[in-house]
């Protein structure tokens, strides 16, 4: 179609200047004293355009015989563009291949070849890019090939290169790069330093909050690598087969790491409904509220919404978050017999009632008996349930607790047979239990073996 639309302006361009030509007669007379030239008006129209036409060519002949050192110096810059892109390209591609020595020196060359550029203004635009990307390079060959020295200094020049870019995704790179270093130099606080440098933006990046999490963790600091990885779980940028996993080891480390109520407190209050009521999670915490010199009182009210849970479907709780939920009211009750109620009572009742083939629902059954002076009926209830037990913790509080009871009932030998029992339980669990008449429970013999 424009081959046509062409094609019909040219023929009518054609027809216009036949139909001016035809019957003109106009004549053009040039004085040039003492000459006189006549000619007519096509053929000076046709002079003048073939002037214009030489002029005009002249012209452009002129200005690329002035630009031609001009030209030159572009073609000298392409070319060695071409050469450092190359160059570029070859150190990463031995960089991947695991070539460190071969990628340093491709990038040395590289940056060889842009230092005429460097000072006092990189020119052309490409040098300063090039620049700092020989940089990294050279530095991430100098990580692998243990020069830290090397590193630090390309590191430092391509940070002070990629500031003075306007593109600030150079620095961000960098930076970024220089975190993963520290860390896996096991520096902690340089990682950190490194981290804060990041703006805002790039800070929520995936790749920067994984960097955190990891140097967070190394570093210690338990509160804000959990709150990065709530980050990470938010974005999506952790399986969901592992983000529950990865949320619970990092409150347990939180708990554990807690110095004072205040820091545990806070560190509490930041977990969700479902994380506080996973028992390893409460009862760790009520365990170290405990530790830290806290109220009794305050331990049993984060632990009763888990053992309500716990009680209501007995199915969503394994028999190791049972027992550390025995431990925990164990531990609550021994500090503070008074808190144990006969509302608490009543709870481990029904959950011992529910669950009679679960032998730490019995033992703690008979500690919070012993604990409200019910001396008969503690005695049967933990009788019943030491045969069962496997722990070796409660099985030696267990003996020292009918230890206890048999000197109230003046059994010397019974006491002290429980007394022998109670340090061997801790040591071999497994030992096979004997009867012992007079308190009428199975106690466990101490017998030398060959």
């Amino acid at each position: 179609m424009r081959v046509a639309l062409w094609l019909v302006g040219l023929f009518a361009v054609a027809v216009g200047l036949a139909g001016f030509a035809q019957g003109n007669a106009a004549m053009v007379t040039i004085f040039w004293p003492p000459h006189r030239i006549d000619v007519s008006l096509h053929f000076a129209l046709f002079v003048l355009a073939l002037l214009f036409v030489l002029l005009h060519l002249s012209l452009r002949a002129l200005s690329a015989l002035w630009n031609i050192p001009q030209r030159a110096q572009a073609w000298r810059e392409r070319r060695e563009e071409r050469l450092a892109h190359d160059a570029i390209l070859d150190a990463i591609t031995h960089l991947l291949a695991g070539r460190f020595l071969r990628a340093r020196k491709s990038a040395q060359w590289v940056l060889e070849q842009t230092a005429p550029f460097e000072a006092p203004d990189p020119s052309p635009p490409w040098a300063a890019r090039l620049t700092v990307l020989a940089h990294w390079l050279a530095a991430e060959s100098a990580h692998a090939l243990r020069d830290p020295q090397t590193r630090a200094t390309h590191c430092a020049q391509a940070l002070d290169l990629a500031t003075a870019l306007a593109d600030p995704g150079h620095r961000e790179g960098v930076l970024l790069r220089a975190v993963a270093w520290a860390h896996e130099d096991r520096d902690a606080e340089a990682a950190l330093r490194l981290l804060e440098q990041l703006p805002a933006g790039a800070a929520r990046r995936t790749l920067a909050l994984r960097l955190r999490l990891k140097v967070t963790r190394m570093a210690g600091h338990t509160i804000l690598a959990l709150e990065t990885a709530r980050l990470l779980v938010k974005h999506r940028a952790v399986p969901a087969s592992t983000a529950s996993g990865l949320l619970n080891a990092l409150v347990q480390e939180s708990i554990r790491d807690a110095r004072t109520q205040e820091e545990l407190l806070a560190v509490w209050q930041q977990l969700d409904s479902a994380e506080s009521l996973q028992p390893d999670i409460a009862c760790r915490a009520a365990q170290r509220w405990l530790r830290l010199g806290g109220t009794v009182l305050e331990a049993l009210d984060w632990l009763i919404p888990v053992w309500d849970r716990m009680i209501a479907s007995p199915d969503t709780v394994s028999a190791a978050q049972s027992l550390t939920m025995v431990r925990a009211l164990e531990d609550c009750f021994s500090r503070n017999p008074s808190a144990l109620d006969a509302t608490w009572l009543q709870r481990i009742e029904r959950a011992q009632q529910r669950r009679l083939a679960d032998p730490a629902l019995q033992y703690l059954a008979g500690v919070a008996c012993w604990h409200l002076q019910l001396w008969g009926k503690a005695q049967q209830l933990l009788r019943q349930a030491l045969p069962r037990l496997s722990d070796p913790g409660l099985l030696s509080r267990g003996w020292q607790s009918l230890a206890e009871l048999a000197h109230r009932q003046d059994d010397e030998a019974s006491a002290l047979l429980a007394w022998k029992n109670a340090a061997r339980a801790y040591i071999d669990p497994s030992l096979e239990p004997t009867r012992n008449g007079s308190l009428g429970a199975p106690l466990m013999a101490i017998t030398r073996t060959d």
